[in-house]
């Protein structure tokens, strides 16, 4: 069953941050609690925010945003390493580029460009999404991800993990669409678009996430194999990552 949404930790300066773990596998094991957790930016954080970071023993923050993202919301924590895992917003530039011909997509147009975002990131941006997982697996200690809204590449990269770790894609899919529950929109970092556009661009889908794992099956083989191939993740350190954030269903910490 997926973890409720009680369990959501609430920060002030960051309204979509929660904790991956408390999901159940296949295999009847849970992924841990208190070891990775998903956001999004971490520009705003209040002191109190901070203070719950350390409490929690966050060590490292692994940043999906790209080069002006980064510029328009810089952040420092203190005991906390940011990790530049660079993937620029391509869909920005794609409606961008729309625009300055002078065309307004329609919703189902928009709804396409996410799909191949998606599609994108499993076919052209594995490598760092590889990093991503690599860098769970080297630093044994709780870690936080995220990207600006914490939806589309935050959600991926969440997707990827509790795919490797065991967990059913239903469950993937609930963890995913908590965004819309949780994330609130900030019009500073957003810009300015149709409404119709923009309801698109700063929500989650089902199909975006299911054109990601379409992707995955029809042009990589599946899951198992897009993780030991494209995303480079041995069959000793996929069991590894499992050792590492899975424990026995009602184990007590």
């Amino acid at each position: 069953m997926p973890a409720p949404l009680t369990d959501t930790i609430r920060l002030q300066g960051a309204s979509n941050f929660r904790d991956v773990g408390g999901y159940r596998t296949h295999d009847l094991r849970r992924v841990k609690t208190g070891q990775v957790f998903r956001s999004d930016h971490l520009a705003g954080l209040s002191l109190d925010d901070l203070s719950q970071l350390k409490r929690l023993g966050i060590g490292h923050s692994l940043d999906f945003r790209g080069a002006n993202e980064c510029m328009a919301t810089p952040y420092d924590i203190a005991g906390v390493q940011r990790v530049a895992l660079t993937i620029e917003p391509t869909v920005i530039a794609r409606m961008q580029a729309l625009v300055a011909q002078g065309i307004v997509p329609s919703t189902e147009e928009t709804i396409n460009l996410m799909r191949e975002t998606y599609r994108d990131f499993v076919n052209h941006n594995a490598h760092t999404f590889g990093r991503f997982l690599k860098h769970l697996l080297e630093h044994p200690t709780p870690q936080v991800f995220h990207c600006t809204a914490g939806k589309d590449r935050t959600g991926f990269a969440a997707a990827l993990l509790l795919s490797a770790l065991g967990v059913d894609r239903a469950t993937i899919e609930h963890d995913y669409l908590l965004t819309n529950q949780l994330y609130k929109r900030d019009t500073r970092l957003e810009g300015q678009g149709h409404p119709h556009v923009m309801k698109v661009l700063w929500q989650v889908q089902p199909e975006f996430l299911h054109a990601a794992f379409e992707a995955v099956d029809t042009q990589h083989g599946g899951m198992r194999d897009y993780l030991h191939g494209a995303i480079g993740l041995s069959p000793q350190e996929l069991l590894e990552l499992q050792r590492m954030l899975l424990e026995d269903e009602g184990h007590t910490p």
